[in-house]
């Protein structure tokens, strides 16, 4: 007899720079890159939403666009 379990999904999903900027368009490659070469001048470290992993960088998703709606000081 098999159980069936209500699986949890996490909340975070984690992507590396090509697979976020092919889900989400209005960020090119290159500002990506930039945004996370120059992740300390921008504090985007302290946001957590960039994860490295050996070589490879993910960019945790949701922690990604909550420093984005921190970077709109006032705005429109």
């Amino acid at each position: 007899m098999t159980q069936k379990t209500n699986a949890v999904l996490p909340a975070f999903t984690y992507l590396t720079v090509n697979q976020f900027c092919d889900e989400y368009p209005a960020f090119k490659k290159g500002g990506v890159r930039s945004l996370i070469f120059n992740e300390y001048e921008n504090r985007l470290a302290e946001s957590g939403a960039i994860v490295r992993v050996g070589r490879k960088v993910l960019i945790n998703v949701p922690k990604w666009f909550a420093w984005i709606e921190s970077q709109n000081h006032g705005g429109a």
